[in-house]
């Protein structure tokens, strides 16, 4: 199990108490392997993508420590500890954590300037209260915004008419890129003799390599395998070999087996996945708020 970045305080400090420079590296490394973990638990990353968990904890934790004066950086990536580390781990305290480091001042003055979560009256009592570090209370805050913006669109989507999904199809198709040559690139087929394709995509001027849609607008109801056959049963009247069918609910397991079966590509786009492709492309969204989360830059810093 991966620990919290407090968890990780206490054997960071122990990883370098010699008082001797060491690499952030190999402190990172002496804590892996305190805590036994497995490549797996290593490999896992945080919801970006672009840090794994257990290195944006302990980064964390190699922070908190500097602000309570337990760690100093004396160079680019490196670690030492102080003579107030020394002297928190000669006390052997059975954790140390945001509570151990609020009794140094410059700690407090750092930490009070972090809001604090709420707790109700009956959970406020004298047991430790574990924090996630800051980057992961962002990206958790994001997720849940980002997860509650899919379920806000995909509700909208479904109130519409499945006129308006099939034309909402074909844009998402060009908004992502294909049929990128032309904005007329894509259209929605006649509504009352589509013959089983709701929408087409060119992917090139003549119409040599086609995509065919096909959206089907439901609250609830699954799709299930038979549906995914006759929409391959429609590609071949159109000697298509390219396929996406699009649906505002969910598939079943028979007809997510089926398309891995054929050999015809056909791709399978669910509620959830539509919704959130929406957002990434922008369709039918705004930005609201932008955030820049900016780093320090050490190569402004160096010398060579």
């Amino acid at each position: 199990m991966i620990p919290d970045f407090q968890s990780c305080m206490r054997p960071l400090l122990a990883a370098v108490q010699d008082g001797q420079i060491h690499r952030f590296n190999d402190a990172f490394e002496q804590v892996c392997l305190h805590f036994g973990l497995t490549d797996e638990e290593r490999a896992e990353k945080l919801p970006s993508g672009k840090q794994t968990v257990v290195r944006n904890r302990v980064a964390w934790a190699r922070t908190y420590l500097g602000k309570a004066g337990l760690l100093t950086a004396p160079g680019r990536s490196q670690l030492q500890i102080t003579d107030r580390g020394q002297a928190a781990l000669a006390q052997e305290p059975e954790r140390i954590n945001v509570r151990f480091l609020k009794q140094f001042p410059e700690f407090v003055e750092f930490h009070s300037a972090k809001p604090k979560a709420s707790k109700s009256p009956a959970t406020q009592d004298n047991s430790e209260i574990e924090e996630t570090d800051p980057t992961e209370r962002l990206e958790e805050a994001y997720s849940e915004i980002r997860q509650e913006l899919v379920d806000e669109v995909l509700a909208m989507v479904i109130q519409q008419s499945p006129q308006f999904l099939e034309k909402l199809v074909v844009e998402l198709m060009q908004a992502m890129g294909y049929g990128g040559w032309s904005k007329d690139s894509g259209q929605a087929t006649q509504y009352t003799a589509d013959g089983g394709i709701d929408g087409l995509i060119n992917e090139d001027p003549l119409g040599l390599e086609t995509i065919y849609l096909q959206a089907k607008r439901y609250a609830d109801n699954t799709v299930g395998r038979e549906a995914i056959q006759a929409f391959s049963g429609a590609l071949d009247m159109q000697r298509a070999h390219k396929g996406v069918f699009i649906t505002t609910s969910k598939f079943s397991r028979g007809a997510l087996e089926y398309v891995g079966m054929i050999q015809k590509k056909i791709i399978l786009i669910d509620g959830p996945k539509l919704a959130a492709l929406m957002i990434k492309h922008n369709l039918g969204v705004s930005v609201k708020e932008t955030y820049e989360i900016k780093a320090l830059d050490t190569d402004y810093f160096s010398d060579e």
